[in-house]
């Protein structure tokens, strides 16, 4: 191998280990024994469902020590099909637990008959200055939309959430096609890094976050 080669070789692996991401796998029953996630007012307990190893939770519990600012969440979810009692996701972009970006599921929209609750399904919000019920009333059908194919309320699905400086992204169950594309709606560039679950308790497993 000539001189020219070897350097040509060498400047091409470098520049594909420069644009490499950063892959994290979060054990989430051991954070939860080690006391690394901050619990506002979860009480979460292990979970194991065959291959899915994680935990239960009604609350926000927050990864102590992770700040995040753009990459790709992948996780694991399942919630219950109970009307208007069932809503989980992940926070991001938090600056405590008043102020933070969001993305959540109704599981009991999923596969709701009722054409206007199954676009209700997928929701992306910031807090507080824009709630679901400001966003429904003024950009109705932009920042919630349905799930196609959608999963049954009480299954175990996987979400991809996509986070660059001005897009949300959210795709289900390893679809092509988004579920939600929407501009982010704040300045934030990072912040903190949560699991979110309002009302009834939710499980969560899987959880990986991958950055630039």
């Amino acid at each position: 191998m000539n001189a020219k080669l070897t350097i040509l070789l060498l400047l091409i692996s470098l520049s594909f280990t420069g644009h490499a991401q950063a892959v994290k796998t979060y054990d989430l029953q051991k954070l939860l024994k080690e006391k690394q996630l901050t619990l506002i007012p979860a009480r979460p307990y292990p979970i194991t469902d065959g291959a899915k190893k994680g935990i239960t939770l009604a609350g926000v519990a927050w990864l102590n020590g992770v700040d995040f600012s753009t990459g790709t969440i992948d996780v694991d979810l399942r919630g219950l099909d109970v009307l208007q009692r069932s809503f989980l996701g992940i926070a991001f972009h938090a600056v405590d637990s008043n102020t933070y970006d969001i993305v959540y599921f109704r599981p009991f929209n999923f596969q709701n008959p009722d054409p206007i609750r199954k676009i209700h399904a997928v929701q992306y919000m910031a807090m507080p200055d824009f709630p679901w019920d400001k966003l429904r009333e003024e950009h109705n059908g932009v920042y919630e939309k349905a799930i196609d194919p959608a999963p049954k309320a009480t299954d175990w699905f996987h979400a991809k959430i996509e986070v660059t400086e001005d897009e949300i992204r959210v795709y289900v169950n390893n679809a092509a096609t988004p579920s939600l594309k929407v501009k982010k709606l704040n300045t934030r560039k990072s912040g903190k890094i949560g699991l979110w679950n309002d009302a009834l308790e939710g499980d969560f497993a899987n959880l990986t976050i991958r950055t630039p």
